[in-house]
């Protein structure tokens, strides 16, 4: 049986966290195991808080969940970053309290599908673009010009025979 170390409780944490990012990417232990190229056994180890992954393999897991190897090495590290951290799309679903895990697996596969079939993804280098535009209203007309025989709407006119 496995001991584990006195001070693991920052691995215990990390370790957790990574089992929740595998099971919300819908990934076996053997699967993440096959695209990070780490032993099933470890990764293992690793989310029961009995070893301390390396670099490397905090970066291959990053890399397999679709996260940001930044935000990883802070959670294995167990530090909160004192400026605003950068959170990926998928990363902000994944953690939104409000979601379950039906709801967050449904978002993730349309933003999946979305950016897959995008055309003009656009580079995350080249810095924020333009917001897009209002799709819940349809585009604002210029009213219709109105002629001189009409007249406005509930006017009334002086042959009206209800005036009289």
């Amino acid at each position: 049986m496995d001991e584990k170390p006195p001070s693991s409780a920052p691995w215990d944490a990390f370790g957790t966290y990574l089992r929740n990012q595998r099971q919300l990417a819908q990934l076996s232990l053997r699967q993440l195991a096959d695209l990070t190229k780490v032993s099933n056994p470890y990764l293992s180890q690793i989310e029961r808080g009995l070893h301390q992954p390396s670099i490397a393999i905090i970066k291959s897991l990053a890399e397999a969940l679709h996260l940001s190897t930044s935000d990883l090495l802070a959670q294995a590290a167990d530090i909160a970053a004192d400026e605003q951290p950068t959170t990926s799309t998928e990363g902000a679903i994944r953690n939104d309290p409000l979601l379950n895990e039906a709801q967050r697996n449904a978002l993730l596969a349309v933003y999946r599908s979305m950016v897959d079939s995008a055309p003009d993804a656009p580079d995350a280098a080249a810095g924020p673009t333009a917001p897009p535009p209002d799709i819940d209203r349809p585009p604002k007309r210029p009213p219709a010009a109105r002629t001189r025989s009409q007249s406005p709407p509930n006017s009334t006119s002086a042959t009206d025979p209800r005036k009289t």
